[in-house]
This record gives C-alpha cells, sequence and structure tokens, in this order.
C-alpha cells in the first residue's frame, strides 16, 4: 500500500480510503443492503491487513450505526493511532435545533454523538458533508475552529459544495486566524468530470487534498449498461445521480470494458487507476460489499495507464450537470 500526505497538511493517508457506508444496520438503518457487524469483520480485516489506514464514515450513515461498527472493528483490528478515521456532520440525526445543520450549537453536539458512537478520544478528519445555507462561513468556520481546538478533531473538510462557496469558507478562515479546511470529499468519476472545471484546479492550487467519493460511479463502470443489482434495485440513487445511461456514458463503459479486457484485470481496476492518475486527486473513497471490492482497489494503485489508454478512457466524455450536492 501506498502511503500520501493529505493536501499540504502533514497527515499521511493510505492511497486507497475505506468508505463505511456499506456498514450498517440493515434493519434499523438508512440502507438494506447494509451489512451488519458480523458481515462487516471481514472487510475491516482484510483492510487492515492490506495496509489500508484510512476510514471514511459519516453521522448520518445507518443512522449512527455505521459510526458505532467503524469504531468497535477498527479497535478489534489496529491500535488507534496506526488508523485514520474520518467522520462527516451535517444530517439531521434527531429532532430540535441540535438535531441537525451546522450551526455551532449543532455542530458541538453531533461531535460529541460521533465520539461515543466512535468510542474515541478524537476524529481525525472531520468533515462538514453539505453546506448549510442558513448559517454564516464565520459560525461554521468558529465552530469547526473551536472543535480542533478542545482536542476532538486532528484536522477540518468539507464535502460537495460550489467552489465559490467552499473559496469562501475558506477565506473566512483565514480572515480569522482559524483552522483551514485540508480536504475536500467529492463526486468525481468518468462519469461525472464536472469538478475538473473549477474546484479541482482551486484545490490543487491551494493545497487542498481530494478525496472522490463514488469513483466508480456506484458501480455503473463495473458493469454493463443494462445490469441490474441489488443496490440499485433498491437505491434510487444511482438514477438521481446518473440517470439513463447516455451514450456517451455507453462509450466510456465501453471504453473500460475494453481496456480491462486487454489489460487481463477487472473493470474496477482501470476505472479507480484512472482516478488515481488525476493530479488534484489524493485518495478514492471505495466501498466494498464484496471481497473482490477492495482487492481491485489495492490493485488500481498499482495499475499504470499509458497515455492512449487515458486519451480512450476521456474522449466521450460530454458535459452534464454537476450533482451530489
Amino acid at each position: 500500500m501506498q502511503y500520501v500526505r493529505l493536501g499540504k497538511s502533514g497527515l499521511s493517508i493510505s492511497k486507497v480510503v475505506l468508505g463505511c457506508m456499506s456498514f450498517g444496520d440493515p434493519d434499523g438503518g438508512t440502507h438494506p443492503w447494509s451489512l451488519g457487524v458480523d458481515d462487516s469483520r471481514p472487510y475491516f480485516k482484510q483492510a487492515i491487513e492490506a495496509g489500508i489506514t484510512t476510514f471514511d464514515t459519516a453521522n448520518m450513515y445507518g443512522r449512527g450505526s455505521s459510526e458505532e461498527i467503524t469504531g468497535r472493528l477498527l479497535r478489534e483490528f489496529a491500535k488507534r493511532d496506526e488508523v485514520v478515521i474520518a467522520t462527516k456532520v451535517h444530517a439531521t440525526m434527531g429532532p430540535g435545533p441540535k438535531g441537525g445543520g451546522l450551526s455551532r450549537a449543532a455542530i458541538f453536539a453531533q461531535v460529541d454523538e460521533s465520539l461515543r458512537r466512535l468510542d474515541t478520544d478524537y476524529i481525525d478528519l472531520y468533515q462538514i458533508h453539505r453546506l448549510d445555507p442558513n448559517v454564516s462561513a464565520e459560525e461554521i468556520m468558529e465552530a469547526l475552529h473551536d472543535v480542533v481546538k478542545a482536542g476532538k478533531a486532528r484536522y477540518i473538510g468539507a464535502s460537495s459544495m460550489w467552489t465559490w462557496q467552499f473559496a469562501t469558507l475558506q477565506h473566512t478562515a483565514d480572515l480569522y486566524g482559524w483552522t483551514r479546511f485540508v480536504s475536500m470529499q467529492d463526486q468525481y468519476n468518468l462519469l461525472q468530470r464536472e469538478e475538473e472545471r473549477e474546484m479541482l484546479p482551486y484545490c490543487l492550487d491551494q493545497g487542498i487534498g481530494v478525496l472522490p467519493w463514488s469513483p466508480l460511479a456506484r458501480g455503473r463502470l463495473t458493469r454493463d449498461p443494462d445490469e441490474r443489482t441489488r443496490r440499485n434495485s433498491t437505491d434510487g440513487a444511482e438514477e438521481i445521480l446518473y440517470g439513463p445511461t447516455a451514450e456517451a456514458d455507453r462509450g466510456i463503459i465501453g471504453a473500460v470494458a475494453d481496456i480491462a479486457a486487454e489489460r487481463g484485470v477487472s473493470r474496477a481496476q482501470v476505472a479507480l487507476s484512472w482516478v488515481m492518475h488525476q493530479p488534484a486527486v489524493t485518495a478514492p473513497i471505495v466501498g466494498t460489499t464484496k471481497p473482490h471490492h477492495l482487492t481491485d482497489a489495492i490493485a488500481a494503485a498499482e495499475l499504470a495507464l499509458s497515455p492512449e489508454e487515458l486519451t480512450r478512457l476521456e474522449e466521450h466524455y460530454t458535459a452534464r450537470p454537476a450533482s451530489g450536492f
């Protein structure tokens, strides 16, 4: 496993980040395809043994059960200082003024709840999951700064917003001498490349690490266009994010399949390798519900694509609306 610094920060993370949205209570959580603690255990063991040190979850995943499983299984397989735990805040987790959003009151209440569920004294990377338009940039950034100064988080990051909004938050932190974001977690893959217009250049310029979510377009890049799975049959998010498979998307999926066949590797390895080749990207966040998902992600970090292969993967792309925030 390779290790890289997260932007200009001193934090070292693994080149593959294990996304933990798939781990949670399948009955009482938000996703019926989630894996409970016993079914999740082999994936954490596999990740730790492969050298993955970085794990990304959120308070909303499984209505908190993902954080509980993540904390429990990391304690089983690793020492706390050997792993990097990232989680997020924003979603509504309960009633009342502190149950969700990014007010100072909500951030303070929710960080303590995440610490309790993760059973840890600190969070390595505390991220705002989405922007709260009802709260000022000053209130958000000062609250996050105070969370860091209280020792409850080591670094802060953000996820999925317009570049001007992210720049406003970062500039606000600079104006007051508060803690800056060290990372941006955004949707980026071969089917959704709109972040190349502004967000990725901004992150490169500012030394901000980029942790793409859905690097496989919710698996659409790994299968034939009309193939159905349990997840896309029960979770409408894929259709919301990508819609019906357009002709351009079929060309991209076909290029992934062709290169994978020529190389004798999986489609997932090719699509993930493309993401890892992009200069702004620090490490993709990869979810897993089958053992080969993690094996493919680890192998992708070692797969070097030629300039000609990169061109073939990119040439069919057509502009589409930005999505995911």
